[in-house]
């Protein structure tokens, strides 16, 4: 690949479907300030539709859980060295690393040396867990731009740049219409199922949760369940998950998660992101995480944090509950699920405390600002100037 005459070049490398798209509206951004960036690097089908030329797609590297990596070590391997060579021929102006920490992280070491400035957008949760990083990021990463509005406080303590930009998911916000549906109608509820968007959550959580579904059409005979399936999932392979619990249960496989927030009383969702995208739509919930029994273990050991769920760890409190590893069961999702439905004060309460939360997100403009930001990172040293949300 090369670099084309006279014009700006970034590097962005996103390894989450989340990261995909965060990063594609960073770009679309970038571009309505100076339309002649040439982007490149690794991601997904976002990004490959605002224009960057992709060297990798995301999903050959996306895993989930300290075991399941091992799989892909030498797909990831050879990644990491197409993109070594890609920077060194290359020689960019500017690399945006998203999320995706074990990967990124060397790529920003990698960059370092070859003097190619590093801005981090999505924070790796230092906070939680594997706390020696911040030490490589104060090394290797010039600026972070950081979406959780404690992050940057964090980060002030141990003298990394870091500027809060508010969470990119309130840029694509718009508020659910009101009426459409009653979410109090506690005797024809509609229960959404958000297990993921990579093929190892997937395989973790659908069952768990359709079983889970199969109990509750014993408790609430008129419930309905919405599946949720992410953009770069294969529908017929989810297909497979669903069609033994068609007969008993009133199942319909949705593209888009926003369509399932719309329609549900109560989500079940797998903790991720998509938890958070839940609290914003205020949306009460459930959240299952579930991998493999040595990630588990390792992660009890490393993790740092009283709370799984980012609801909850923004919040202070756990205002959702958690149904982790053993205690994600059939019987104590749908156990959880029907005191929910049969205390419409409580979902009350909890969408309030949901929407509280939203408040400390800060405001839309992620997006806005970090291109901000790394345009300032694109001008000589001295006209830098950080932005601040």
């Amino acid at each position: 690949m090369n670099k084309p005459l006279n014009q700006k070049c970034v590097v962005i490398i996103a390894g989450e479907t989340s990261g995909d798209v965060h990063g594609a509206n960073l770009v679309r951004a970038m571009k309505k300030r100076d339309g002649s960036i040439f982007f490149c690097g690794i991601g997904g089908e976002a990004l490959r539709n605002e224009g960057v030329k992709l060297l990798a797609d995301a999903a050959e590297l996306s895993v989930v859980g300290v075991t399941e990596v091992f799989s892909k070590i030498p797909k990831v391997l050879q990644k990491m060295s197409s993109i070594k060579n890609l920077l060194r021929g290359l020689k960019p102006d500017l690399i945006i690393l998203i999320d995706f920490p074990d990967f990124n992280l060397h790529v920003a070491a990698f960059a370092k040396k070859l003097g190619i400035p590093v801005l981090y957008y999505i924070s790796p949760q230092v906070w939680a867990w594997r706390s020696g990083r911040i030490r490589k990021i104060k090394k290797t990463v010039d600026k972070m731009a950081v979406i959780l509005p404690f992050e940057e406080a964090y980060y002030a303590a141990y003298n990394v740049p870091a500027t809060f930009v508010g969470h990119p998911l309130l840029d694509d916000y718009v508020p659910l219409p009101e009426g459409g549906k009653d979410k109090s109608e506690a005797f024809s509820p509609v229960v959404g199922l958000l297990p993921g968007s990579r093929v190892t959550e997937i395989e973790k959580n659908l069952p768990v949760m359709l079983a889970a579904a199969s109990v509750l059409r014993t408790r609430f005979e008129n419930i309905q369940f919405i599946v949720s399936q992410a953009p770069s999932i294969d529908r017929e392979w989810m297909e497979k998950f669903i069609a033994p619990y068609r007969a008993s249960c009133r199942i319909e496989l949705m593209s888009g998660v926003v369509k399932v927030y719309e329609k549900s009383l109560i989500v079940v969702a797998a903790s991720g992101t998509v938890t958070l995208e839940t609290a914003i739509y205020g949306v009460p919930m459930v959240i299952v995480y579930r991998i493999s029994p040595v990630s588990y273990l390792l992660g009890r050991i490393l993790v740092r944090v009283d709370h799984i769920g980012l609801v909850n760890l923004i919040a202070g409190e756990r205002i959702v509950p958690e149904l982790i590893q053993k205690d994600a069961t059939p019987a104590k999702i749908a156990r959880t699920v029907a005191d929910m439905i049969n205390n419409p004060e409580g979902l009350k309460e909890m969408k309030n405390r949901l929407l509280a939360v939203r408040k400390m997100l800060g405001n839309a403009g992620a997006a806005e600002r970090t291109a901000q930001m790394a345009l300032a990172m694109l001008e000589p040293e001295d006209a830098q100037s950080p932005a601040r949300s």
